[in-house]
């Protein structure tokens, strides 16, 4: 996911990815005046209406007719829902700038009067109560031009672009402001339908790649309707990519015994640079079966569609724009970065936007071990080196409270893209302490909710930080809440200092709000290198006169770096006047 970097994001970090997103967006059409978005429909993972708490999500049977040429969206949802509490109304979100033409509960119209929709939360008065363990289906008919979104994915919505051939070329990123954009869901985390059938129907001869299984295209009067099926989609990872594409399709041997079907598809006139992309599937999924575990939707395709756009963690159909690209390391970090959301966002997903580093501080650690695994050590340190300097401590990575996207209170303490950089360090820092098949099972344990996953054998799963803390703690047999507590719930970073005292070097930790941090570090000293407990946050070794010394010689810990303050606040000042100087040779 990349669109939480729009909010408290690293400025140098954001001109590299925009100036990437814009260069292969030269031919998207500027947005038009919209009404504004309420409050409601703006945030995402606001608290649950009781009577969405109340229900299960069984099927989302979504009809979307795309009109390019209007930028109109007819939309036709049919919801069914199993009540497990008692409730006598419906409630879904959706954005309340659709044109509402018929609501229907079970085949039955219902009055006008007898739903309502102020606000983007739109409730529906059913016309007898349901008890726990009765069904009923929400039939919602809806039109509209939807949201734009003026700099996706990080401002969320549908783009309407054109490709380089000339043809319409859509896609939709959500991630931020919800799937409330699209259709009628329940916009929480927690909001999963357990399937959801699409029925896109888009002007011929273009091409709508969808989430899960293509089951068929029909063709009529001019337009194509393409069906898709998907099982367990987060409610954000609906989405609409259309143009006029070419596919890729291969399969892939995976050593759990299962085939599963790659499919890219690539924008007419681009057939060689995809293949090049397509080449690093199966080395990808490779890492991440040996490294994680099993490709979470082998029973559906590893998919992949060329947008305009940078890209986004669309289940089974990840968004693509960057451009083709290789960097220092010889790979297309964009592809690898939303690949490892299958796991970590769509297997297993955060309960609440609080816990946001569970998708993102994983999600971004899988490439400097991807690097490791790939090239070898001095890519993984490369990466990891690029990705501290990334680093800004002005928030907590979690606040211990419901934060939903959006909301203007959770905005206000957003650690930004600290949920990546530092959630990474973070997980480098654990894995060095308890050791790499400790650490894989930890990881594979919060994934699966099993040590042992084989396809067939687990489910998609909700997680919470204390989750991942129970599971560290029952993995080592000791308690890390002291390690999570001083690297998640401060925002600055646990100082390691060092003094020498005549023939002794004295070290210790100091933690913010003098926090108990008995982390333990190495030190070189002359030409060894001594290991120090750091019992109660202290430590010390013996040393010669003429010894020099470096903390921490491998790089295995994170902690306070001045020089990369002193680094980033130089950064900031020379593109300040970068800016001003720029700005006045405009006047």
């Amino acid at each position: 996911m990349l669109a939480s970097l729009s909010r408290g994001f690293d400025m140098k970090l954001f001109l590299q990815l925009l100036a990437s997103a814009l260069a292969f967006t030269a031919f998207a059409v500027p947005a038009a005046d919209q009404p504004p978005l309420t409050a409601t429909t703006l945030a995402s993972g606001l608290p649950r209406a009781p009577e969405q708490e109340a229900v299960s999500f069984e099927l989302a049977d979504l009809s979307f007719k795309v009109d390019p040429a209007r930028k109109w969206l007819d939309g036709d949802a049919t919801l069914t829902f199993l009540a497990t509490k008692p409730i006598s109304r419906l409630v879904v979100d959706l954005d309340r700038n659709y044109r509402i033409d018929l609501v229907e509960v079970d085949g039955v119209a219902i009055a006008q009067g007898a739903w309502r929709n102020p606000e983007g939360r739109m409730s529906v008065d059913l016309p007898k109560p349901l008890v726990a363990g009765s069904r009923t289906v929400l039939r919602i008919r809806y039109a509209g031009s939807p949201h734009e979104a003026k700099r996706a994915p990080w401002d969320g919505g549908i783009v309407w672009a054109k490709a380089p051939t000339g043809e319409p070329w859509i896609a939709t990123a959500v991630e931020g402001e919800g799937c409330d954009l699209l259709w009628p869901c329940i916009d929480h985390p927690m909001g999963e339908p357990l399937r959801v059938d699409q029925h896109i129907t888009v002007p011929a001869p273009l091409v709508a790649a969808g989430n899960g299984i293509a089951k068929g295209m029909d063709e009529k009067d001019g337009w194509r309707i393409y069906h898709w099926s998907a099982r367990n989609p987060d409610t954000y990872a609906i989405a609409l990519n259309i143009g006029p594409y070419e596919l890729l399709q291969a399969d892939y041997h995976s050593r759990f015994g299962n085939i599963i079907p790659m499919r890219f598809w690539y924008l007419k006139g681009n057939e060689a640079k995809a293949h090049g992309l397509f080449a690093e599937f199966t080395p990808m999924l490779d890492f991440f079966e040996e490294t994680v575990g099993p490709y979470p939707w082998g029973d559906e395709k590893m998919g992949v569609v060329e947008t305009p756009h940078l890209g986004m963690e669309h289940q089974t159909i990840n968004a693509y724009g960057n451009g083709y690209k290789k960097d220092v390391n010889g790979y297309d970090w964009l592809l690898h970065h939303e690949l490892s959301h299958e796991w970590f966002g769509n297997q297993v997903t955060n309960a609440d936007w609080g816990d946001l580093w569970l998708h993102e501080g994983f999600g971004m650690y899988m490439q400097p071990l991807y690097l490791q695994w790939l090239r070898g050590d001095a890519n993984y340190f490369a990466e990891m080196l690029r990705q501290r300097a990334m680093i800004r401590q002005q928030f907590p990575m979690i606040s211990g409270h419901s934060r939903p996207q959006g909301d203007p209170a959770a905005e206000a303490i957003n650690p930004g893209d600290d949920i990546y950089f530092k959630g990474a360090w973070i997980l480098h820092t654990l894995r060095n302490q308890i050791g790499d098949k400790a650490f894989l099972k930890t990881v594979r344990e919060l994934v699966y909710g099993r040590s042992d996953p084989k396809p067939g054998n687990f489910h998609p799963r909700y997680a919470t930080t204390s989750d991942y803390i129970a599971i560290v703690n029952q993995v080592t047999g000791r308690d890390w809440n002291w390690f999570f507590d001083v690297y998640l719930r401060q925002s600055a970073m646990p100082k390691l200092l060092a003094q020498r005292d005549g023939k002794v070097l004295r070290v210790h930790w100091e933690a913010p709000g003098d926090k108990p941090f008995p982390l333990p570090v190495q030190v070189r000293v002359g030409d060894r290198v001594v290991d120090l407990a750091m019992v109660g946050g202290h430590g010390e070794t013996a040393i010669a006169a003429d010894e020099s010394w470096t903390l921490d010689p491998h790089s295995r810990v994170l902690r306070d770096a001045p020089e990369i303050q002193v680094m980033q606040r130089d950064t900031a000042e020379r593109a300040k006047a970068a800016a001003a100087k720029a700005e006045k040779g405009s006047e």
